[in-house]
């Protein structure tokens, strides 16, 4: 259970961490409904737990083409994916204002700078984790 609640820790960082850096990835009132914030990381949990390895799996040959670049397009969909849940759930996660407006660029690249962010501060986090247990 303790590993559960520290890896749901650890998205709910990154997330905030992505909201805070990254133009375009905006929370609503955050301040007021933090455990908002603990839900969409639940929810990005869930779907890095669940459905990234599925898609990973499909896409291996094209991952083996473009030597393991479509990681970055699948992370960015599956942002994409998180942000929509969200949406439906009325979390007040956004990227550009999508959900709720049209799908544009600056929805891409943020999803895309999000979904960097977001992997780079989990990775992080996990290896102080892993290197310094006792923290």
């Amino acid at each position: 259970m303790s590993d559960f609640l520290v890896r749901l820790a650890i998205n709910a960082v990154a997330v905030f961490v992505a909201v805070q850096l990254v133009p375009g990835v905006d929370f609503e009132d955050l301040s007021r409904d933090w455990w908002k914030l603990l839900v969409v990381a639940l929810i990005l949990g869930a779907v890095n737990a669940y459905l990234r390895p599925i898609v990973r799996l499909l896409a291996l040959p094209i991952s083996l083409m473009t030597m393991g670049l479509v990681a970055f397009v699948i992370n960015t969909a599956l942002l994409l994916l998180v942000a929509f849940l969200s949406n439906e759930l009325d979390l007040g996660f956004t990227l550009a204002g999508w959900p709720g407006g049209a799908l544009e660029l600056d929805t891409i690249v943020a999803a895309f700078l999000g979904s960097l962010v977001i992997t780079l501060v989990s990775t992080v986090l996990g290896l102080v984790r892993t290197l310094a247990p006792g923290i």
